[in-house]
């Protein structure tokens, strides 16, 4: 999704981990941007500012445009990321730069509306196999989700990529037959919960015979 946002970013010069922690410490973070049959470029940007952009209801679909001193003016996509595994702060993340007239393929989250008629009226339980789908489109039609609507699954019934309804200019390429959402019988899920709950037995029993 195209939005008006526009980060400011400066040529690195030094690279290196100690050279990183010094960004990090100063609020900065490393990116990589790359695409558009362009070679690619190391640049520093605001980490706060990347943060909220993944954070957005568009996330990392945003398209926002980078800006840098004798640079284009470019506009890019969040292809990658990279957290710190002990304080979750980001610390490093690729650009990828988008042409407006080219379609692209992205992953879109999916939101599903109403209340499963087999959960509803049979009890059953509802088990997600996807969350997000991915699609083709022009950058400027992204959408921020694409809705599912549930309320006509019943009992034992599934909801495949090929149900889903998309506008006209939006392409699925999620397998057609990859399955979405079902709605379980309430009997096979307790035997799934109950053969789970005994693995980890059999495992520490063996264990100790060893």
């Amino acid at each position: 999704m195209i939005s008006d946002i526009t980060v400011k970013a400066k040529i690195r010069t030094q690279t290196g981990s100690a050279d990183s922690r010094r960004l990090r410490k100063a609020g900065m973070i490393p990116v990589t941007v790359y695409g558009d049959r362009k070679a690619p470029l190391s640049m520093v940007v605001e980490a706060k500012q990347i943060t909220m952009i993944l954070r957005s209801e568009s996330g990392h679909n945003t398209i926002f445009k980078l800006q840098a001193p004798d640079q284009e003016d470019t506009n890019v996509m969040i292809k990658e990321w990279q957290l710190d595994p002990v304080t979750g702060k980001l610390v490093h993340a690729d650009f990828f730069r988008i042409s407006l007239t080219e379609k692209q393929r992205v992953s879109v989250p999916l939101e599903f509306a109403g209340e499963a008629r087999g959960v509803k009226i049979d009890k059953g339980i509802l088990e997600h196999s996807l969350r997000e789908i991915e699609i083709e489109c022009l950058p400027t039609e992204i959408p921020e989700h694409i809705t599912v609507d549930i309320s006509g699954l019943g009992l034992g019934e599934h909801i495949y990529a090929k149900d889903i309804k998309v506008a006209a200019n939006i392409r699925v390429v999620t397998p057609p037959e990859q399955a979405v959402v079902a709605v379980l019988a309430p009997r096979v899920q307790e035997e799934t919960i109950a053969t789970e709950v005994a693995e980890p037995e059999v495992i520490k029993k063996g264990k100790q015979e060893e």
